[in-house]
């Protein structure tokens, strides 16, 4: 059953035939204003820099690659160049290399459409994303569900959330498109994404009144939402929902509940928890470990956080970073500095960085309680690494 509240709310890569004129370091994918064209022209003429010319050799290079249909298969080349371009904010370079792959037969392929698509989207150029999802029917490819649910994650990726419930009704009223469960999926995320939880769940509801039904991903999408924002019980009234129509939950779906549990300081029932999905054979992961021994730190529960952290060494699960800064600062509270060096030690030899502070905490623990050759021992390991910025320090007056 849903809370009373969520039933109220649930009514090299690359040598080019032709050179595009160089535009570098545009700030936004929007048309440029008038003094922003003003300001071009007294630019044009200014000499190239040595990164510029970089940039624009490897524009030309990836063009006149793309004439080799091998080229244009390779997912991974567009993917990197896009990404390296947008991340020096050269934006109009990427509009050439994305415009050059118009002219070839592929276009006609919703699968090949929707990657350039994509590629304006983690770019961040959303108009420019829209701008060739409508330009699809002039280039002789035929717009479905896929192309359309290509620009409202691209809508996510630039984080224009607010664009992307106005796409999927704008678009669905103009092009006989009929959204899917991934369409109904993506809006849902965006509403998540902002925060607008109750928006999400009345659109929610508006998918099943249309027929469609929902899957995991969009159980699991609500449920980490809600339990994340410790709205605890209308997590369970989803949770129970998705267990009533037989979806089965998976690793995901647990670890969004054993967050909402431990929120609620309910530690017993997320141990509980744990047990269940060892039983349906479901492996916890680092992220279950780490949600329990947060519960346990908060609760200043040292014993049952090291009884935890034991277990998930026996599970064979890697500890990660934030297992490490999660356990540190409470050895330390409680004077249990031989643990924090051992945990030290395991984190410094598995190359994890965390702060320099917490593993300074352990060392000054150490020689409080005349363990300085454990002392000296950390410092020495800590600081042999180079990949750690920060250098730790004995406490003065050791020696």
């Amino acid at each position: 059953m849903f809370s009373s509240s969520l039933s109220r709310r649930l009514h090299g890569i690359f040598n080019h035939s032709r050179s595009p004129t160089p535009r570098f370091n545009k700030p936004n994918p929007s048309p440029p204003s008038s003094a922003t064209k003003k300001c071009n022209k007294s630019t044009a003429a200014t000499p190239l820099t040595s990164e510029q010319r970089r940039f624009q050799n490897l524009v030309d290079r990836f063009i006149k690659n793309s004439e080799s249909k091998r080229f244009r298969q390779n997912k991974g080349k567009y993917d990197y160049t896009v990404r390296v371009l947008a991340v020096r904010k050269n934006f109009s370079m990427i509009e050439d290399i994305i415009e050059a792959q118009k002219k070839y037969e592929e276009i006609k392929e919703e699968g090949f459409a929707t990657r350039l698509i994509k590629l304006y989207g983690k770019a961040g150029m959303i108009s420019h994303a829209r701008k060739l999802f409508d330009e699809l029917p002039a280039l002789n490819c035929e717009r479905t569900a896929q192309s359309f649910n290509a620009l409202l994650a691209s809508c996510v990726k630039c984080k224009e959330f607010d664009q992307v419930d106005k796409i999927f009704r704008e678009v669905q009223q103009e092009v006989s498109i009929k959204a899917d469960v991934i369409s109904y999926n993506i809006v849902i995320n965006a509403y998540c994404e902002m925060d607008a939880l109750d928006k999400a769940i009345l659109f929610f509801n508006d998918m099943e009144k249309n027929g469609m039904e929902p899957n995991l991903v969009t159980f699991n999408t609500l449920l980490t939402a809600l339990y994340r924002k410790g709205q605890f019980l209308d997590g369970e009234s989803i949770w129970a929902l998705m267990e009533n129509k037989n979806i089965a939950p998976d690793l995901i779906s647990y670890n969004a509940r054993l967050r909402g549990m431990i929120l609620e300081k309910r530690i017993r029932d997320g141990i509980e928890l744990l047990a269940e999905m060892e039983k349906k054979e479901i492996k916890p992961d680092v992220h279950s470990y780490n949600i329990l021994i947060k519960g346990f730190c908060v609760d200043g529960d040292l014993e049952e956080a090291k009884k935890c952290y034991v277990k998930f060494k026996e599970s064979e699960v890697v500890p990660n970073a934030t297992t490490y800064k999660t356990l540190l600062p409470l050895l330390c509270e409680q004077g249990d500095f031989d643990f924090g060096l051992q945990l030290c030690k395991e984190a410094i030899d598995n190359g994890l960085v965390f702060h320099t502070a917490e593993v300074q905490r352990v060392v000054d623990g150490l020689a409080e309680v005349s363990k300085m050759e454990e002392a000296k021992e950390l410092v020495e390991l800590y600081n042999s690494n180079n990949y750690l910025k920060f250098k730790l320090k004995l406490p003065q007056n050791s020696t």
